[in-house]
């Protein structure tokens, strides 16, 4: 299993402006997320120093069969420290992650940056989510090439806008679609008992790919689907992927009300005060059975989960999802 994506440019020595291009590769922590001026003036590099800052080594340990490694960074653009553990269990086919974000004090916009790979037969990855309650493109113009209509409202996945013509739609639970284009779209998700989830079926080679977070950490999924529709270098339209990208963020309007605030699903979290703020993550892959079409549901149970296909084969996981509130993989 290969669920990630490799950006084509790695080893080409091309010079690259944008720092969060050089390592365009599977999933980075983003703070702030998108990154650019913030509301006090101060300006971000591309999803924030954390995206693309040489991390130092703290260390690596094993204990009772987890193994992490950890990484620390100082940010310098807002004072702070954060510290990166992600951690293995025995057993599991899953990252558990979490970062710890000390000063850097303020409001701002934490996410994740997970950019799948995109395999090359149309509509081979089937997407699933748990529910949402809003979903919107993006405001304003994405790129040269996008597809999708300006700010319209999703309520579904397989019935999002397009610009071309009036009730032209895109259904994005089947990718790869539309070659030569770029698209941007979030979904927004209230907390729940059970953890807030995102997969992706890979049909063509036989995985499903899953996330799992708090809806009350990171209550958006960010989709950037990128399918060779830039052609600017480094890109040189050879570019495909799926980034699915948990975040607590909202286009140009996280620091402002804006439709999801309304709703009263914070766009932007504020940090910096006597405790540290964690963000805990995970993101797992797992063999798929021959059939296992879509995911419909996830079932949980005490340190496992249970994908249930639509066509109802059922593929069940080791999983400690427990971790994203207690923080523990105990």
């Amino acid at each position: 299993m290969a669920p990630y994506h490799i950006s084509p440019w790695q080893d080409e020595g091309l010079e690259i402006k944008q720092a969060v291009l050089v390592p365009l590769r599977g999933d980075f922590f983003c703070l702030p997320f998108g990154g650019g001026r913030e509301p006090d003036g101060r300006e971000h590099p591309g999803h924030g120093e954390t995206a693309s800052s040489r991390w130092s080594f703290a260390g690596v340990a094993t204990q009772a069969g987890v193994t992490t490694l950890t990484l620390t960074l100082e940010t310098k653009i807002r004072p702070g420290k954060v510290t990166k553990r992600l951690m293995l269990a025995e057993g599991h086919n899953a990252v558990y992650s979490e970062h710890q974000i000390e000063g850097f004090a303020g409001r701002t916009t934490p996410g994740h940056h997970a950019t799948l790979r995109l395999p090359e037969q149309d509509g081979a990855l089937r997407l699933a989510t748990s529910a949402f309650v809003y979903g919107s493109t993006r405001p304003g113009k994405v790129a040269e090439r996008q597809r999708f209509a300006s700010g319209a409202e999703i309520r579904d996945l397989r019935h999002v806008p397009l610009g071309a013509k009036p009730g032209a739609e895109a259904d994005m639970t089947s990718l790869p679609a539309r070659t030569g284009s770029v698209d941007l779209m979030a979904i927004y998700k209230r907390p729940a008992s059970e953890p807030a989830w995102m997969t992706a079926v890979n049909r063509q080679d036989g995985y499903v790919w899953f996330s799992l977070k708090d809806a009350a950490v990171l209550p958006g999924t960010v989709f950037w689907f990128e399918n060779r529709g830039t052609l600017e270098s480094p890109w040189n339209g050879r570019n495909r992927c799926l980034g699915l990208e948990d975040v607590c963020w909202y286009f140009d309007q996280s620091y402002d009300p804006n439709p999801v605030t309304r709703l009263g699903i914070p766009t932007a979290m504020e940090i910096g005060g006597a405790r540290p703020v964690s963000i805990r993550y995970i993101q797992g892959a797992v063999r798929a059975p021959a059939g296992f079409d879509v995911v419909e549901k996830i079932e949980f149970a005490p340190a496992a989960i249970t994908l249930v296909s639509a066509s109802g084969q059922r593929v069940r996981v080791p999983v400690r999802h427990e971790f994203l509130k207690s923080g523990s993989l105990a």
